[in-house]
């Protein structure tokens, strides 16, 4: 039987890689919209905005050094102060200003409202992927048309969900009224408990509106910016989880040094209570550890604008868990909100599905005979624009 081809192999290996990358992004979803939560319910605790991402970050770094040391062990290429420059600048700005910003962000505004001006990160990320020639639009091909189109669907869906209400057309019956119904002795601790949880919902009492939503801002480009700079290190330093725990190490050092300078209250860094313990970990765990070695997996493999146009799912997750978990309705604003988002992401990956054709159909017209000193080089550039659709050739080597 003779064997298959090189491109047979591709389009076989292709398929579980996309379905990977899907599943992979929609998980980091679930785990995001949870963070939300935990997150101000660590706040609304009292825990500190500087002691909370050390200890975040300590919990990430131990989950990633073991895996990063053996499994690219001998993968990495070695470090220089180049590399390390690049991790600390990437630890500033993906660790030390995205977490940062949120905190602060988050502490002054609720949930609902970060995790939708989270939806302008595509946005961003698309520009600034096309400045920096990162991602390329041609908006004489179909492709960028489709692209283009379908960033504006995902955060004009998102943005629906937030702003518009409309009619009730699911009421569940709320698990928490169930349970008082059911328990008339409960009925106390009951209601304290859904207060308590609706607040976490809801608007922050005695805190600055305009003040969180300039650090949300500023989360957002910093976040933006993160997912478009990680692409080209990640060409030139391709061990995904050592990139990760480097970038993870010098944010926690960051953080450190000015949670020492500007955390002067000494029982800030111990913990008062079980919910604190759970926040810090599934923080550390879920929305760091596992997160970040998750999405860089998907930057490398599918690019930064593929990671960032599955955002706005992130705030659909978010009205599904509120409906589920505290009774909320769900209105036909959340369903046209859904319909579009749905349609956006099929238009974006649709469009890059386009592109990646168009890329591979030009690559035997441009090859010839005087190419062949070439053709080892040309080989792996071809390899390597194949498992990141979302880089053009053009910039293999940038």
């Amino acid at each position: 039987m003779a064997e298959p081809s090189g491109s047979d192999k591709r389009s076989w290996c292709s398929v579980p890689e996309k379905f990977q990358l899907h599943g992979a992004m929609l998980a980091l979803q679930f785990g995001y919209a949870g963070f939300h939560v935990v997150s101000r319910f660590a706040l609304n605790m009292g825990i500190s905005k500087l002691v909370f991402p050390v200890y975040r970050n300590i919990i990430a770094l131990l989950l990633l050094l073991p895996f990063a040391y053996f499994l690219e062990k001998k993968d990495r290429p070695p470090i220089n102060l180049n590399f390390l420059v690049q991790f600390f600048c990437l630890a500033l700005i993906g660790i030390t200003a995205n977490q940062g910003f949120y905190l602060l962000g988050l502490d002054n505004t609720s949930p609902t409202f970060a995790s939708a001006i989270q939806n302008s990160v595509p946005a961003i990320t698309f520009l600034m992927a096309v400045i920096l020639r990162i991602e390329q639009v041609r908006l004489n091909r179909k492709d960028g048309i489709a692209k283009v189109a379908g960033t504006i669907f995902c955060v004009a869906g998102a943005s629906v969900i937030t702003l518009y209400k409309g009619p009730a057309i699911y009421s569940p019956t709320p698990p928490l009224q169930t349970m008082m119904m059911s328990s008339a002795s409960s009925s106390v601790s009951m209601s304290s408990f859904t207060t308590s949880a609706m607040s976490v919902l809801g608007d922050a009492k005695g805190k600055s509106w305009t003040l969180g939503c300039l650090y949300l801002i500023g989360h957002c480009l910093s976040w933006s910016a993160w997912l478009v700079l990680q692409s080209p290190v990640l060409k030139k330093y391709p061990a995904r989880l050592s990139v990760t725990s480097y970038t993870c190490f010098f944010g926690l050092i960051q953080f450190i040094i000015i949670a020492a300078v500007f955390e002067r209250d000494a029982q800030a860094w111990i913990f008062h209570n079980g919910g604190e313990a759970f926040s810090i970990l599934y923080a550390g765990v879920v929305a760091s550890g596992i997160a970040f070695a998750v999405q860089i997996w998907c930057i490398d493999r599918g690019g930064p604008v593929f990671v960032a146009v599955y955002q706005p799912v992130q705030t659909l997750v978010v009205a599904i868990m509120a409906s589920v978990a505290l009774g909320e309705e769900f209105y036909l604003g959340g369903i046209i909100g859904a319909v579009l988002i749905i349609v956006g992401l099929y238009a974006v990956l649709w469009g890059k599905s386009e592109e990646r054709k168009f890329a591979q159909a030009r690559v035997p017209i441009q090859s010839t005979p005087s190419d062949s000193v070439h053709s080892n080089n040309r080989k792996s550039q071809t390899k390597t624009s194949l498992t990141q659709p979302l880089i053009p050739p053009s910039t293999e080597n940038v």
